[in-house]
């Protein structure tokens, strides 16, 4: 499977669950915080360890994530592939609320997290970094060969000619066009959503392509679309050259992460995952702690430099 399923949105408070199995299936208890560094720490001492982040890296950030104890699935769904292509008023209300939202990501600064990520690699420990992120973070940080799986905000390209531009060239357009619009929230999802009064919505201009007139998107993989096959592969080759892998800030909901976790485990390689709450890959791990990443991610590059 290549694509980020429609998944079972929380409700309730209830954990979200992919389709073809359930969050935490027979998991590996959390260690105590001192052990799980402990043995993070050996893991990484050994170098070639690559990384798979997703969106609890970066709520340090201020950019929140799905499904933590605020994730935004528990008050918003996100945009879908099928209905962004197949819906006009889907595609605009999008594009309005995404307006909004992209002034939070743009001015989102990686975190201790991210910066412990590159200090971690500019010292041999960690090999390869793919991250599920949108939010350019990694890059920003320094890790400029980090694999953003799900594309990047940062990102615009057309449906129709398939050219790429840049996203704060979309956003003085769009402002052009429509001014400038207030958020009745101030939240901002992963994806760069806010929420929008209704007429604001209906009232909001979208901006074709300049060059063939064809529809625009960001040049992120929306639940529901495929990523690119050859990304994958090109991951699942990081993961096979890997040691181990260290998971951080992702629940690993959908296949589109996973696959990787069950790569490692299939192939016998230790599996490390720090994270706020169990996760989907809890059975292939073999440490799982549950810490803020920043100060975890801090720490452990501190000690290993001091070692």
């Amino acid at each position: 499977m290549r694509t980020r399923p429609i998944i079972d949105w929380p409700r309730d408070g209830q954990p979200a669950a992919a389709a073809g199995g359930a969050v935490g299936v027979g998991p590996e208890p959390a260690v105590a915080p001192a052990e799980g560094l402990a043995r993070i720490r050996d893991l990484l001492a050994g170098g070639g360890v690559a990384v798979l982040s997703g969106a609890g890296l970066s709520t340090e950030s201020g950019i929140p994530d799905y499904r933590g104890v605020t994730g935004s699935l528990r008050r918003h769904t996100p945009m879908t592939y099928q209905e962004f292509v197949s819906d006009e008023a889907g595609r605009r209300r999008y594009w309005a609320r995404s307006h909004v939202g992209w002034q939070t990501i743009a001015r989102a600064r990686p975190n201790a997290g991210h910066r412990a990520v590159q200090a971690l690699r500019a010292g041999g420990h960690i090999g390869a970094v793919i991250t599920q992120n949108v939010d350019g973070l990694h890059h920003a940080a320094g890790t400029t060969d980090a694999v953003e799986l799900h594309g990047g905000l940062d990102r615009v390209i057309c449906l129709g000619c398939g050219q790429l531009t840049r996203r704060e060239d979309l956003d003085r357009r769009l402002h052009a066009a429509n001014g400038r619009l207030d958020a009745a929230s101030s939240a901002v999802n992963p994806d760069g959503d806010v929420e929008l009064a209704p007429e604001l919505v209906e009232a909001f201009q979208v901006v074709p392509c300049l060059t063939c007139g064809g529809v625009l998107k960001p040049d992120v993989v929306f639940f529901g679309e495929n990523v690119p096959r050859a990304r994958v592969d090109h991951c699942f080759d990081l993961i096979d050259a890997a040691r181990a892998l260290l998971v951080l800030g992702s629940s690993l909901t959908v296949m589109s992460g996973l696959r990787f976790v069950r790569r490692a485990a299939r192939a016998d390689l230790p599996v490390a995952i720090v994270n706020h709450g169990p996760t989907r890959g809890d059975e292939h791990a073999s440490i799982r702690v549950d810490l803020p990443l920043g100060e975890a991610l801090t720490t452990l590059a501190q000690e290993l430099d001091a070692s």
